[in-house]
């Protein structure tokens, strides 16, 4: 049985890489669509060196397609950004393509690779190992505590319709921080009947609260400072605050270059119209893609300039008139907001030299 001959290299390469916890698998094609060669990397700075020094035989590597730059691709990503490659943030391939081919490694790390000269795979991935890296760790760890506060406060209302009737009527109808304060002063005592073991309970979710709340305002303290630091304009502006600004940094990254025009970055927050209709009328729809944290965070600033801010007022009572809804003026104030918060992005990148 004869092999399957390889074409001979031209000397241009794509590197496309299926990305893993332990182990990453890369592949090799040149510009006409020949696979060159495949290898397999471990997930450390030692594995991105080898791939490094295997992509670098062939010739010359014009970018490398990553797969998840945002998770386990994160870390070649940047070694390779280091080395002076340009890699690329690869989505995976929708379903045809891999009902059509299959899938395995080598073949998801091919489809990466195709997918930069194909031309669907544009993206540059955001970089976040300066401020904004710091200000998305401080986010992530805050988001965790806020939803585990969320979940202490439902669990302690759940937990209180069931108790005995006596101790239920002591505690319904407090507001919050009443309700926290006095769950978490109960003693239960010996934990020798239902009232006691209730008390237990709700003390202890009523201290798990408190704890929790200290934490998300230590968080929300060190992010502002950090915003302030990194990006003190947008915070200035109206209705906007350090908590809405921390969003466009994580979003954007360490390297807001990669943001073309202020329509590719309403696009990235999914607020750019979405056409509806191939006729000559006109219609857009809802975008529900993007970045869907910064898009909410968007739409707060949106809400809140809607009820102080004078400008956004009259422009809300012309919209008005003309015949709009609630709805789709806040989808045109929202894109204003993306063009505007573009601008403190623009001005902070460093002039472009002419050559």
């Amino acid at each position: 049985m004869t092999g399957i001959l390889k074409a001979e290299p031209i000397g241009k390469f794509v590197v496309g890489v299926d990305t893993h916890k332990y182990v990453h698998t890369a592949v090799a094609v040149d510009v006409v669509g020949g696979v060159q060669g495949t290898t397999g990397v471990t997930a450390d700075r030692g594995g991105y060196e080898q791939l490094d020094a295997w992509a670098r035989r062939f010739g010359q590597v014009l970018a490398f397609g990553v797969e998840g730059t945002g998770s386990y691709g994160a870390g070649p990503a940047s070694h390779l950004r280091r080395q002076g490659h340009k890699p690329v943030e690869v989505n995976r391939p929708d379903r045809r393509v891999r009902r059509r081919r299959g899938r395995s490694d080598p073949i998801d790390a091919e489809n990466a690779a195709r997918a930069v000269p194909a031309g669907t795979a544009t993206a540059t991935p955001e970089s976040g190992e300066g401020t904004v890296g710091m200000i998305r760790h401080l986010e992530i760890a805050r988001d965790g505590a806020v939803k585990a506060r969320t979940q202490a406060m439902v669990a302690l209302k759940a937990l209180i319709v069931t108790v005995p009737d006596e101790l239920r009527r002591q505690l319904q109808g407090l507001p919050k921080m009443a309700l926290i304060d006095r769950c978490a002063g109960l003693r239960p005592g010996p934990v020798t009947s239902p009232a006691a073991s209730a008390k237990h309970s709700i003390r202890a979710m009523a201290r798990r609260w408190k704890g929790l709340h200290d934490e998300v305002r230590e968080h929300d303290a060190l992010p502002g400072e950090l915003t302030r630091a990194h990006a003190p304009d947008p915070v200035d502006a109206f209705g906007i605050g350090a908590d809405t600004t921390a969003e466009v940094p994580v979003t954007v990254g360490d390297n807001p270059e990669r943001i073309r025009s202020q329509a590719a970055f309403a696009k990235l927050a999914g607020v750019c119209p979405v056409p509806a209709s191939s006729g000559r009328t006109n219609r857009h729809r809802l975008n529900c893609g993007g970045h869907r944290q910064l898009n909410s965070a968007l739409y707060r600033v949106v809400i809140v300039r809607m009820r102080f801010h004078q400008p956004t007022i009259d422009h809300v009572i012309r919209r008005t008139a003309e015949g709009k809804t609630k709805q789709e003026i806040i989808r045109c104030l929202k894109r204003y907001l993306a063009r505007e918060i573009y601008q403190y992005i623009k001005a902070k990148q460093p002039p472009t030299t002419a050559t």
